[in-house]
């Protein structure tokens, strides 16, 4: 299907699930699914789409009828038996490991999601955010160094890739003597194709932490590694390695990918319109609202998925058990009945920390905290070392007439580059 056909066939002939030039403006598609209902199935995969805010958070709050096995896998993965009968808990239990991601925290149900998020968030502490953020700071700035007199950049690998992954690494304490290395196998000319999220996460994330965390149980030493490689459960058993590896290289997967989205987005909007620009550089109170609705308007998840494990309802449409279910977080931050005005940008929204862009429920994002402070460093250390800041008309077309690639999958949101031109700020 090329974008001309999207232009003269009507959404109803489309499977979402495979239009790939849809993913460049989903929001139309959005509008299309909502006119249906806030909840309405699709009619070529039997897919129930969820478009409601409202409906949305019902689903993401209830893990009672509703499992995450399926949260990425979707449509493009089965069970290898028919879910059949009006529970089929004891069928997704016996047979969960056999779908893709299964043993990825996100994919976990409670009593088991339950004691890995704890473990996951004796990792990220309040005292260890405070360290990572003040590594930010230095951080941004040395990345800045590395463009900043060139007047110019391609901002989603000058800038947005490599900070997220530096960042992310320092809080998980890889040690900063392989961030090099980090960077080269994950961002490097010969990294691995395609998106972290869109497959299993990288093998080289694997090796690497069962290193590192091999390595501290025998060797222990007054480190992050170590915090990381000897926190227990809440019973205080300790995990196995591969255990505290895949919450270690789902953190990093996920933590990076997403958040380089959001700055570019933001970037791209702060590039795009002067009068932002200059009222974040009035008043920085400002910078940490424009990150909310970064992420609302143009939310980096855009989708995950559930199966309901009982018949149901939701928003008045009626679910059998085993039904697999969209919530459309990028379609539910932009409900009218929620958000006024929700396809515009503004900063004096008083609900605008209520979007679900970073999840919601046990579910939630836990580096939703390390994302506002990467968003909120960065925009200040680059609006204090450069002026002018604006997107370049050579490589993306003039005002009104832009042309931006965003990453053709339909569980994401982001720009693929982003060229920007400024005037440096010198000493």
């Amino acid at each position: 299907m090329s974008e001309s056909d999207l232009d003269t066939r009507g959404f109803d002939e489309i499977d979402f699930f495979r239009a790939r030039p849809l993913y460049q403006d989903p929001y139309p598609y959005y509008e299309y699914l909502r006119s249906h209902g806030p909840v309405w199935r699709e009619p070529h995969r039997g897919v129930v789409m969820v478009t409601g805010y409202e409906e949305a958070m019902a689903v993401l709050t209830d893990t009672t009828r509703f499992s995450n096995c399926n949260t990425v896998s979707g449509v493009f993965a089965s069970f290898p038996v028919p879910l059949e009968g009006d529970d089929v808990s004891d069928i997704i239990e016996q047979y969960r490991d056999t779908l893709p991601f299964s043993d990825q925290l996100p994919s976990f149900d409670p009593p088991k999601h339950t004691a890995h998020r704890a473990l996951l968030m004796r990792l990220i502490t309040p005292k260890r955010l405070k360290e990572n953020e003040e590594f930010m700071w230095r951080l941004a700035d040395r990345q800045i160094d590395e463009f900043l007199e060139r007047g110019a950049c391609e901002f989603v690998h000058d800038y947005a890739n490599a900070f997220t992954l530096l960042v992310i690494a320092d809080l998980l304490g890889v040690p900063e003597e392989d961030h090099a290395t980090f960077r080269e196998q994950l961002q490097g000319e010969d990294r691995p194709v395609n998106s972290a999220m869109a497959h299993k996460p990288l093998e080289f994330l694997y090796d690497r932490f069962t290193e590192y965390i091999e390595d501290r149980r025998r060797d222990p030493r007054p480190d992050v590694m170590t915090q990381l490689a000897t926190a227990t459960f809440p019973d205080g058993t300790l995990p196995e390695v591969h255990d505290v590896m895949l919450i270690a290289s789902n953190l990093f997967a996920a933590g990076q990918e997403t958040t380089a989205r959001m700055l570019s987005t933001a970037f791209r909007l702060i590039g795009e319109r002067p009068e932002l620009q200059q009222a974040l550089r009035d008043d920085r109170d400002l910078i940490p609202r424009l990150v909310e609705e970064v992420v609302r308007l143009e939310s980096p998840i855009q989708g995950n998925f559930r199966l309901s494990r009982v018949p149901t309802t939701v928003g008045g449409v009626e679910l059998p058990a085993g039904t697999t279910l969209m919530i459309l977080i990028g379609a539910a931050n932009r409900d009218p009945r929620q958000f006024d005005s929700p396809a515009q940008l503004r900063l004096d929204r008083p609900n605008g920390r209520q979007h679900i862009g970073f999840g919601f429920g046990i579910h939630a994002c836990a580096g939703a905290p390390l994302a506002r402070a990467e968003g909120r460093v960065s925009i200040e250390r680059l609006l204090d070392r450069m002026t002018d800041i604006t997107v370049s008309e050579a490589r993306h077309g003039p005002p009104g007439g832009r042309r931006y690639f965003y990453t053709p999958i339909y569980m994401l949101r982001g720009l693929e580059n982003l060229h920007l031109d400024f005037t440096p700020v010198t000493a």
